[in-house]
């Protein structure tokens, strides 16, 4: 062939026939109309339709699948994409055991109202019920069922043209108040069915232009009539808060009151605000039970459900007639009947209804809502609130958990993401982890409406109330960091959770993902440790193996650091840990005897002495 030829060949169109667009294309196709970035998930034969439309989508900038080492991985992956994005986290998994794996990470995303899709496949429809590999329909190992207590919306497409509304329906579900993930399981066969060119489609991308929940108008207007006579009313602040934190600083010093936070709502907040006064709930602060203690003539809560941990195990001192309870979901306010007045609406919306009634909203100067005292005063004012403050400066071996939390606060990034897991590591996170810095954007930095609502839900401290798995922060701190690769992530885990789900690290690994794993060894499970015993009970089960998980993190390839005291700690450069491509890991060889702040687990149990 001479060159002429070739080149004639080499400029010719490619003739090679696009394969027919089918139901996985389709559903790509409406998860990229959403702004979904990633699909996370463990490939396997039922689902092999679905990540070849991944592959053709990534090829053209579209939504790309990220490989969870465990579909339970995948599912936390999604949660911490969904919590940091405000967009919809989407996870899936093959069927049968794939299925049932991601089970506890669905579970979890709907006690904690985090929208997301879950896709699980099937095998062919025809088969079902001659025992199929792997079959999890009504006639095999049922997962539709399994999925049912667990999902908003739940639904089994036996045929391609059921698709663009079950999913249209599913889409919307997850998105609706209260949020949580929608299920579709979908056989292999209608996945990879060619779609009629006259299937009628849903306007997916409208999806995105909801408008926010209708405010009572009549309940906000008695509002504001109780704020104006209250007397230094206290503002409880919880994690559906994310997109209202400026008004509601606005309201707090409009109305000269206080506010305190729910351990999930605490990252929303800057720590070290004059008016702050702490954790009420699961790892809180005695300022905050306190200030409610001295029965406040109004206490105004939102954006929580008064699950155990938010509500101080269901405290008098808060759920009484003092109470107003705002929220966008009637499963919430549903959970206060004693309260003396109800506000349903989009929380952001009832607070610039609250604002515009009270006074003019010029006449608050944005300079003057988030107030940064000294970093010295901060600092001591803050080491005032908790429990033990002379730990914090413990400069002994092994470490204590609280000079772990001290400096995490002080030596990280302003910009660093925190996420705890459940058992000891949330506890001693909510009440002593204080960045130092917590300025807002500046307001050229925030997206434009409509756009991505990264501002509405960043959060400097995720934990996980409620159904709360050990592991879950391990999957989601992958999820957080693929969000938003600029902000630094420290995924705060126990030795006992990253038996469980450690592995999750080698996805970070392999993306190059800025996360610092610090794992809190005591060769204990803590919390059932420490709970056996302030409860009297057998000390019984709650042991584990001494393990080096440095060593385990440089036989994956990923830097790891034995920190044994506190001097330790402070000979590393955690900047330049967080700013380098790809995960480290800190095995922190922590006090086991240090009693983490859990009465109240302790007094719900009713083991408490």
């Amino acid at each position: 062939m001479d060159s002429k030829t070739a080149l004639a060949l080499a400029l010719a169109p490619d003739l090679t026939p696009e394969p027919a667009r089918d139901a996985a294309d389709l559903l790509v196709e409406a998860l990229a109309a959403l702004g979904v970035e990633y699909v996370f998930g463990v490939p396997g034969g039922a689902i092999e339709p679905l990540y070849n439309a991944l592959a053709r989508s990534a090829r053209r900038g579209g939504p790309q699948a990220v490989v969870a080492r465990n579909e339970q991985g995948a599912a936390y992956m999604a949660d911490g994409y969904a919590r940091e994005t405000g967009r919809l986290g989407v996870c899936i998994a093959t069927s049968g055991p794939g299925a049932t794996n991601l089970i506890t990470g669905v579970a979890c995303a709907y006690d904690n109202n985090v929208p997301m899709l879950v896709i699980t496949g099937q095998p062919p429809i025809k088969n079902f019920g001659k025992g199929a590999l792997q079959e999890s329909s009504c006639t095999g190992i049922n997962t539709m069922a399994m999925f049912r207590p667990c999902t908003r919306y739940n639904s089994l497409v036996s045929h391609a043209e059921q698709l663009p509304t079950k999913l249209f329906n599913a889409l919307m579900q997850a998105q609706r108040a209260p949020s949580g993930p929608s299920h579709l399981s979908i056989p292999v066969d209608i996945l990879r069915q060619p779609l009629p060119d006259d299937l009628e489609m849903p306007d997916f991308g409208g999806l995105l232009r909801r408008a926010p929940a209708l405010v009572d108008l009549p309940a906000a207007r008695e509002l504001a009539r109780l704020l104006f006579s209250a007397r230094q009313p206290v503002w409880l602040i919880g994690d559906g808060c994310g997109d209202a934190v400026s008004e509601l600083m606005q309201l707090v010093q409009r109305t000269d009151g206080h506010f305190i936070t729910t351990p999930d709502g605490k990252g929303l907040v800057n720590p070290r605000h004059p008016r702050y006064r702490g954790v009420f709930g699961f790892g809180g602060h005695g300022s905050a039970a306190a200030l409610l203690r001295d029965e406040p003539d109004l206490v105004i809560a939102l954006g929580t459900g008064f699950g155990e941990f938010n509500s101080g195990g269901w405290s008098t001192a808060l759920l009484n007639s003092r109470l107003v309870h705002v929220d966008d979901s009637d499963e919430n306010l549903m959970r206060s009947p004693m309260a003396r007045l109800h506000v349903r609406g989009h929380i952001k919306s009832v607070c610039e209804q609250l604002i515009a009634l009270l006074a003019p909203a010029r006449q608050v100067q944005d300079a003057q809502l988030l107030p940064f005292l000294h970093p010295q005063v901060a600092r001591q004012a803050y080491e005032a609130m908790v429990d033990h403050p002379q730990a914090l400066r413990d400069n002994g071996a092994p470490v204590k958990p609280q000079c772990l939390m001290a400096t995490l606060g002080e030596r990280c990034p302003p910009q660093t993401r925190f996420v705890a897991d459940a058992g000891n590591s949330a506890a001693w996170a909510v009440h002593y982890l204080a960045p130092q810095d917590r300025r807002r954007a500046p307001a050229g930095d925030r997206p434009a409406a409509g756009q991505d609502r990264r501002q509405r839900n960043a959060n400097w401290l995720r934990v996980t109330m409620d159904f709360a798995p050990m592991g879950w922060a391990i999957g989601s701190a992958v999820g957080i960091a693929m969000a938003d690769s600029r902000c630094p992530v420290v995924c705060l885990t126990g030795d006992g959770s990253y038996l469980m789900n450690g592995q999750e690290i080698t996805v970070a690994a392999e993306l190059g993902l800025p996360v610092l794993y610090v794992v809190l060894n005591d060769g204990a499970l803590g919390m059932v440790k420490h709970g056996q015993r302030l409860a009297g009970a057998e000390p019984i089960g709650f042991q584990l193996p001494k393990v080096d998980f440095a060593a385990m993190a440089a036989a994956m390839g990923i830097p790891g650091h034995v920190v044994r005291s506190a001097q330790d700690l402070e000979a590393l450069d955690f900047p330049a840990l967080l700013s380098r491509r790809g995960p480290t890991l800190l095995d922190v060889r922590i006090d086991g005897e240090e009693v983490p702040p859990m009465n109240l687990r302790m007094k719900t149990l009713g083991t408490a002495r």
